[in-house]
């Protein structure tokens, strides 16, 4: 069956329980993804025509139950030969593997337990349904403690043929009710019997009646007291002990009268006014140690019509005799006699029945170590043996999921036919939740997974830009948090977080507005304002400053840029166009000029490098700053020949002092000596040596820019 997909929507996960009529499996509805508890008819059952209409409408009103401490049944069906239950699953255990842990409860919690017991058969009772089979494996306790109540309607639907044949009363005999032990219908009372039983074994750790036989045990239901539950355990309170005292009566006229009442009792019996109550006391029931009615009934509607008439018989035809006819006196003493016989013969039938079922058959356990659980369950019944519905489940390292690994009674053994044989199977590798990774470093993460057992060569690490998570950390991680991994076979994805994605940041300095704006937008980046600022040095349009990135910063997309355009020169700047004479050396012959002006652009600007062989003016562009003065210097043939100064405030008030042309001399051998003999006046003014033999004595200064230029002569010495 695991594996199975039945009616093509519930896929048997695992077998989680049984009886002697079902086994209950775990599974998955893929229609509406949850898990579910599906309850399958055995195989013997599945052609006895009138069983399975019987489990069919009793199965078919357990789902009319809805009650909060009922199993919820979903659905009902059959595929091929497979009858099931489809019901509600219970996360948690059942109430026999509590009791086996840690019994006895503490008594808040038993009374507890039994309040919503009492509460689901009252739900049921309402609905004319009788359980019939409380016992503590029917009684499941969620992990929030939540109280369920299953198997509604199941023994409903066994026929007291099918008890003996299935040995489910083996299994439930110890919560049998007298009347149930008798054979006769059972009722709502029946179902508080039952009731009180698990109570009494929650607080006292065992059973009330123990036998040797499920007939012995039986029979102590029908004759024997029990220990009362404050002699096994003297902490139960009395008010407590009287609950269990009542609903255990043999007579069901002295119990509880309805679940309802039931409850109310438990709902109470914990109250501090009700702890140290009177021990509550019950007239002789004469009837509770008498077997005999039950059996006598069933015997007497076994009679045949030839049979000896009662007593009861002879007084009624004695009733229809005709008046006057004289009495017979053997006739009493007849029947005494035949009812003594009667009397013997039917101790000696019951005598003969317990016996026979005393006698079981022995049958030799089979191996079925290795074997599936399934097939060591078909083995096993196939020898005649039942299978303990208390399946052990561990893991083993070298056994599979599903494969029996042991057995409760050896190979080759011998025991008694029905026999209960305990199976140890292989459960699945227990498996370690993934945990949460976000929020750790990459070498948390690591840290985390190798302490669970995953190897560090099975994590698989990536590294992505992230706007949000700063850089080292976690992003994202496969498998998701809280999913089951095996750590061997696990591989882990880590998705590591590079930081935000940065880019270069452009140089704009000297870029036009236009050419920043396309720089910055291209790599992601946004222009968050452009601002306008005078230079001096930076032409107009041209990109003068950025902020808040140099060049070649990295910078993260998105972030805002601002950078700023020069708008020119300052309003207070001057420009000023100063003309200067240059000349060469001697006239007509080649000098090359070269003019230096310094301005509040900059020092050492060069406006003029030519050759000239004659003199001309030349226009400078000056711009001048009211703490910047401009000079312009003259070099001729590399030497420094004239410096002008032009001043801010000349400029501004029109004072600028200007230069004058001189007349560059001739060459040396164009000159004329026009008086060797005494110095002669210059023609421009310098005075020519007395002393002169030719002219190339005579030597030409320039002046100093305002008409001062004069000839000396040179002398003899």
């Amino acid at each position: 069956m695991i594996g199975h997909e039945l009616a093509g929507r519930y896929k048997i996960i695992e077998r989680i329980g049984g009886g002697g009529m079902a086994l209950v499996y775990k599974a998955q509805d893929i229609l509406l993804n949850r898990n579910v508890a599906i309850k399958v008819l055995r195989q013997q059952f599945v052609h006895d025509e009138e069983f399975i209409r019987r489990f069919r409408r009793e199965a078919q009103s357990a789902a009319s139950l809805s009650h909060s401490n009922v199993v919820s049944i979903y659905d009902v069906g059959q595929e091929e030969d497979v009858h099931y239950i489809v019901m509600e699953y219970i996360e948690g255990q059942n109430l026999n593997e509590i009791i086996k842990e840690r019994a006895p409860l503490q008594v808040d919690e038993a009374v507890r337990i039994a309040t919503q017991i009492c509460d689901a058969l009252d739900h049921a009772h309402h609905n004319q349904i009788i359980h019939r089979d409380i016992k503590p494996h029917n009684i499941l306790i969620g992990r929030n403690g939540r109280v369920k109540v299953t198997d509604f309607g199941i023994a409903r639907a066994v026929t007291s043929t099918t008890i003996t044949q299935t040995g489910s009363v083996v299994g439930s005999v110890h919560y049998f009710s007298p009347e149930h032990a008798k054979g006769v219908v059972t009722g709502e009372k029946s179902d508080l019997y039952s009731l009180g039983i698990v109570l009494y074994q929650m607080l006292t750790a065992r059973l009330p009646f123990l036998g040797e036989s499920p007939i012995s045990v039986a029979l102590k239901h029908l004759q024997e007291e029990f220990d009362e539950p404050r002699e096994v355990n003297p902490l139960i309170p009395q008010s407590v002990e009287n609950v269990i005292l009542k609903s255990m009566r043999k007579n069901p006229e002295e119990r509880y009268q309805s679940a309802q009442e039931m409850m109310a009792d438990l709902e109470t019996c914990l109250l501090p006014s009700r702890l140290n109550e009177p021990k509550m006391e019950f007239e002789e029931d004469e009837d509770s140690t008498r077997v005999m009615p039950a059996l006598k009934t069933m015997q007497r509607s076994s009679h045949h019509p030839d049979d000896e008439p009662d007593e009861d018989d002879e007084e009624d035809d004695d009733e229809d005799r005709t008046p006057g006819k004289p009495k017979k006196k053997w006739v009493k003493p007849t029947v005494i006699v035949a009812s003594v016989l009667l009397f013997l013969g039917i101790m000696a039938g019951v005598v003969m029945y317990v016996n026979n079922m005393l006698e079981v058959p022995e049958v030799t356990v089979p191996g079925v170590i290795g074997m599936t659980e399934e097939e060591a369950i078909r083995t096993l019944e196939g020898e005649g043996l039942t299978v303990d519905p208390e399946v052990i489940r561990e893991y083993k390292p070298n056994v599979t999921e599903g494969e029996v690994f042991d057995q409760s009674k050896p190979e080759g053994t011998k025991v008694k036919k029905d026999s209960p044989i305990q199976l140890s199977v292989g459960a699945a590798k227990p498996l370690e939740k993934m945990p949460n990774l976000s929020g750790k470093t990459y070498e948390q993460a690591v840290e985390a997974l190798t302490a669970l057992g995953i190897a560090a060569e099975a994590i698989n690490k990536s590294e992505e830009n992230h706007d949000e998570i700063e850089a080292g950390m976690i992003i994202s991680q496969n498998p998701s948090p809280d999913t089951d991994l095996d750590p061997d076979k696990a591989a882990v994805s880590l998705v590591v977080s590079k930081g935000k994605k940065f880019v270069k940041m452009p140089a704009l300095v000297g870029m036009t507005e236009e050419q920043a704006r396309d720089a910055i937008e291209s790599r992601g980046l946004v222009v968050d304002a452009v601002k306008q600022k005078p230079s001096f040095e930076v032409k107009q349009g041209i990109v003068m400053e950025q902020w808040p990135y140099e060049a070649n910063a990295e910078v993260a997309p998105g972030e805002k840029i601002t950078f700023f355009v020069s708008s020119g020169y300052p309003p207070e700047a001057l420009e000023y166009n100063y003309s200067v004479p240059i000349s060469p050396a001697y006239e007509g012959q080649e000098s090359k000029i070269r003019i230096v002006f310094s301005d509040a652009l900059g020092d050492n600007q060069e406006a003029v490098n030519k050759t000239i062989t004659t003199s001309e003016w030349v226009s400078v562009k000056l711009l001048l700053a009211p703490d910047k003065h401009a000079t312009v210097q003259i070099f001729r043939d590399g030497r420094q020949v004239e410096t002008y100064s032009v001043s801010y405030s000349d400029v501004k008030n029109g004072t600028v002092p200007q230069p004058t042309m001189e007349q560059p001399p001739l060459p040396p051998d164009m000159q004329v000596d026009t008086n060797p003999d005494e110095g002669t006046e210059g023609t421009d003014g310098g005075e020519e040596g007395s002393d002169a033999e030719d002219d190339s004595a005579y030597e030409w200064e320039p002046g100093n820019g305002n008409g001062n230029g004069h000839g000396r002569g040179k002398g003899n010495e």
